[in-house]
């Protein structure tokens, strides 16, 4: 297999297919479901960043609005822990009240050290979060802080303590396993709180997926031109031309298949979320491409009839590990002998997704239920295993993401007021922007990474 890794220095690679050998804020899962809209009712008070505190409203928020209740020893051990993770690590981390820990960097503030130990000793990273949430610890600068987090997140928690991680590792809710409901459940939770609020900070063409520069620092002006250049290159890969029957499996806001039908294709478009689905259909008829466009509420497991190409972009991200052999024997079925398979998939180190596919985390709890990042052995061993798939490209490009996250971070913040117009109250947005500051982290850290591939199909069949 051939890999690129995509610069911005660099010119772009040819798209051209080599023959080689022959397969996430990270996404997360599960509880009790996110309401996101404030309401009436008394709120609980917590520190926040500026003059005033963080009011939680506890109807909406529970477990975010009340401290969970620690014992002085777990309490105290995870206090241990916490500052003997601190000290090594290249950050300035001042506890209120106390002394400052760290080799020096990023300032991460603990304004309410008590309810801070008290959340990660009984919810790890899904306390940690939350701890932010409610206005405990803060930073100016948020993202350097996670990203030195997330480069050092091997060495945060002692080696005895990381053998005995299915002990004290929160699990995955059985209910929100990505079976046909399931998935439907979990990608309305995300993809449909508010056509609107993803317009607040997304460009023009509601792409909400990483974008593919000319160069660095990325600005604003150029996002749109930039998504359009990676889903170029996507169509490109699966040789969308005129007369292609494509199917694309996750339609977003429709961008893909309207590009994909200018070039003369004619789509059938799948998605599981109806705000997605409605917005993305009046986009077709906007651009009087109707005849060419099928955009249909259902699942890839119920995909039907036969294609030159399948497109599919950050979908396999919220499929989950049980159901990566379904996905690609989906592709591999739908797909005409000869065809080709173009993905664009976030991806993790083997060795960290092996450590973390059980473990239940933020992202999961509030932002993208049920689903897994993986890796790319495991993307190419799943389609080889399953499939007659099999991989000929693949291009990495992560930093490419970082600068999406950063664009993204920044409208979202500049937004906030338009954000709260909409109903959405202060925790949400500083769980928002929790995420979007975790997941750039996480590409600025190398812990996370952004391909695009192209698989082909070739051998009889299984």
């Amino acid at each position: 297999m051939r890999t690129a890794d995509v610069r911005p220095d660099a010119p772009e690679p040819a798209v051209v297919a080599h023959p080689g050998p022959g397969p996430a804020a990270v996404h997360p899962g599960p509880e009790p479901a996110v309401v996101v809209h404030p309401g009436p009712g008394p709120a609980a008070v917590h520190p926040g960043p500026g003059p005033g505190p963080v009011a939680v409203d506890p109807a909406r928020w529970p477990d975010v609005a009340a401290v969970p209740v620690a014992s002085w020893p777990r309490r105290t051990a995870t206090e241990a822990v916490v500052r003997r993770a601190l000290r090594g690590l290249p950050v300035r981390a001042r506890f209120a009240g106390g002394d400052t820990l760290g080799l020096g960097g990023p300032l991460l503030e603990v304004r309410d050290p008590a309810a801070f130990h008290a959340r990660i000793g009984t919810g790890g990273l899904v306390g940690f979060g939350e701890s932010y949430m409610a206005g405990e610890w803060d930073a100016p600068d948020p993202v350097a802080v996670l990203t030195v987090l997330a480069g050092h997140v091997a060495e945060l928690v002692p080696a005895p303590l990381q053998r005995l991680r299915r002990l004290w590792a929160l699990r995955h809710p059985h209910d929100e396993r990505n079976t046909p409901d399931g998935s439907r459940s979990n990608i309305s939770r995300h993809y449909d709180l508010s056509n609107d609020l993803f317009a607040l900070f997304l460009d023009d063409t509601l792409s909400y997926s990483s974008a593919l520069f000319r160069g660095f620092p990325a600005t604003w002006d150029r996002l749109a031109a930039a998504q359009h250049r990676k889903i170029d290159r996507l169509l490109d890969l699966a040789d969308v031309g005129e007369g292609t029957r494509l199917l694309e499996i996750g339609t977003g806001w429709g961008e893909l298949a309207l590009r994909a039908a200018a070039r003369g294709a004619r789509v059938t478009s799948l998605t599981l979320s109806r705000e997605q689905r409605a917005l993305a259909l009046e986009r077709v008829r906007a651009a009087g491409l109707a005849d060419r466009v099928s955009i249909e509420l259902c699942d890839y497991r119920e995909a039907r009839g036969t294609y030159d190409a399948v497109v599919s972009v950050e979908m396999i991200e919220a499929v989950g590990a049980e159901f990566w052999p379904a996905y690609f024997r989906t592709l591999d079925e739908r797909l005409a002998p000869g065809g080709r398979a173009a993905l664009q998939a976030i991806t993790m180190p083997h060795e960290r997704m092996l450590a973390s596919r059980d473990t239940f985390t933020w992202i999961h709890k509030y932002v993208f239920p049920g689903g897994l990042i993986p890796s790319t052995r495991a993307i190419e061993q799943t389609a080889r295993d399953h499939t007659r798939l099999r991989p000929a490209r693949r291009d990495a490009f992560g930093a490419h993401y970082a600068e999406t996250l950063r664009l993204w971070r920044e409208r979202f913040t500049e937004r906030a007021d338009d954000v709260e117009a909409l109903g959405f109250d202060a925790t949400f947005r500083r769980l928002w922007t929790f995420y979007l500051a975790y997941s750039e982290a996480g590409f600025r850290a190398g812990y996370l990474d952004v391909q695009q591939y192209l698989f082909t199909k070739e051998g009889p069949a299984r």
